[in-house]
């Protein structure tokens, strides 16, 4: 290793210890031939102090710019001690200096107090992430994540990766393409949710699975949405009622933020259960806020909606649309119901969690039954052509299903509403701007005409 401690781990217990530090020269101040420099590194930052020796040195340092450090931890005396830094009471007297790399003028500031726009903030990500800001926010989905992964694996989970080159299937949002070179006029599509795949996984026998999975949707900005992609943690368990999804669901999240947001305050435990009809009535939304102080961060207010009808409200085409998706089990006392005429008195076992008025997740127990999954896909008009882009789950219903469920939280739009942040990008690496650009790579960028011939597709002139 090119350094032996971290900045920001630095303590009175090293004081007169030999230290090698590297990292970014957050801050260079000089006076007249002595200078001092703020060295920051993932940890933190300490005060670096050099003597007339480095006084030429020091003038062609830049803000940014990647020094290695050799010294001495010393204390400060009492006047000179900082209580607005982690490790203001030490500073590292340097006695060697070496410049790794040397940055240019920034092209934004990274200070905490002064904001860039934020396309150029996009453009210019890998500076941005720089902030502190960002850098806990990172930290901080890093240990969701984790947290998420123990917190199932002690559960018995599986967690099992699904294809993302998948089949274009006609439900939800556009679906991203992807050409085949092998088998041209073909199309891959990339998964907006891995739905099939995780019902398929309990055909298959696993019975507890889940995974942190990309999704695909080419569907517009909103501030709680990045357009393009986003992150889910995706489950489904096996020989379950919707009341095991609800309970595990609400212990994980629970202890999540006992444990990685301990400033924040639950409102209710357990977590309230509303009926969609009444939530509908009473809050105009099947989205309440229902914290006390509206404008309170860390006031956390979760909530489930239950009962939703099976079925939009209004036809399509003249035909019903699912109020969820089309593997959604209609509730056992509403079967009787599964018919043209009735289809609209159906309500259904999908369950929305909300948190501060936004929906989080959401989830059902589905049909296992391939009799009453053909019936719903006949009460959403779909013709024989349609349904043969599902025969796959048809066919394996044939060899037996067990009762099955689960729910898919949003990672990032859970990690904003925590955080307080006002959009998703926050607490993303690399998101998509609004325009659903990838400003740091320039993408979505044209490709070679040779490119396009491989896999069979010719650009029209518009």
């Amino acid at each position: 290793m090119l350094k032996n401690f971290n900045c920001g781990e630095l303590t009175k217990k090293q004081v007169d210890k030999k230290v090698v530090l590297c990292g970014w020269i957050d801050s260079l101040r000089t006076h007249g031939k002595i200078g001092f420099i703020n060295l920051r590194d993932r940890s933190g930052i300490v005060q670096l102090f050099f003597d007339k020796r480095f006084s030429n040195e020091l003038k062609n340092l830049t803000r940014e710019s990647v020094i290695q450090v050799t010294g001495k931890v010393e204390a400060r005396p009492k006047n000179l001690i900082n209580n607005d830094m982690k490790t203001g009471d030490i500073e590292i007297k340097a006695n060697k200096l070496e410049i790794l790399t040397k940055a240019d003028p920034l092209p934004l500031e990274l200070g905490k107090d002064i904001k860039s726009l934020e396309e150029t903030r996009l453009k210019y990500r890998y500076l941005d992430l720089r902030r502190p800001e960002m850098q806990k926010n990172i930290e901080i989905r890093h240990k969701t994540i984790k947290f998420m992964r123990d917190f199932l694996d002690e559960k018995g989970f599986y967690e099992i990766t699904t294809p993302i080159l998948t089949k274009s299937t006609p439900e939800g949002a556009r679906d991203y393409l992807v050409p085949s070179r092998i088998h041209k006029g073909k199309f891959y599509a990339l998964p907006q949710s891995p739905q099939q795949y995780k019902q398929l996984l309990m055909v298959a026998g696993f019975e507890k699975y889940f995974q942190i999975a990309p999704c695909f949707r080419d569907e517009d900005a909103r501030a709680d949405r990045c357009p393009g992609e986003f992150y889910q943690l995706d489950l489904e368990m096996s020989f379950i009622e919707q009341e095991d999804i609800l309970k595990l669901t609400e212990d994980l999240f629970i202890e999540m933020i006992k444990k990685i947001f301990p400033e924040k305050k639950l409102t209710k435990v357990p977590f309230p259960r509303l009926k969609y009809k009444d939530c509908m009535k009473k809050y105009k939304t099947d989205k309440p806020d229902l914290r006390k102080n509206k404008k309170n961060k860390d006031e956390l207010a979760f909530c489930w909606i239950l009962d939703f009808p099976l079925f939009e409200e209004k036809l399509e085409n003249g035909h019903y649309a699912p109020k969820h998706h089309m593997f959604t089990m209609a509730k056992e006392e509403h079967l009787k119901y599964l018919n043209k005429k009735d289809a609209n008195k159906i309500l259904s076992y999908q369950h929305d969690l909300v948190l501060n008025g936004f929906e989080i997740g959401g989830g059902s127990v589905r049909i296992h039954d391939p009799e009453i999954q053909a019936r719903i896909f006949d009460l959403i008009g779909f013709d024989n052509k349609q349904k043969k882009y599902f025969s796959h789950m048809l066919t394996a219903f044939r060899y037996g299903v067990p009762p099955h469920g689960g729910i898919a939280p949003g990672i990032d739009r859970t990690l904003m509403v925590i955080l307080g942040e006002p959009n998703v990008r926050e607490v993303i690496a690399f998101p998509k701007s609004q325009d659903a650009m990838d400003l740091t790579m320039d993408a979505p960028s044209e490709v070679s005409k040779e490119q396009l011939k491989e896999v069979g597709i010719a650009l029209k002139k518009s």
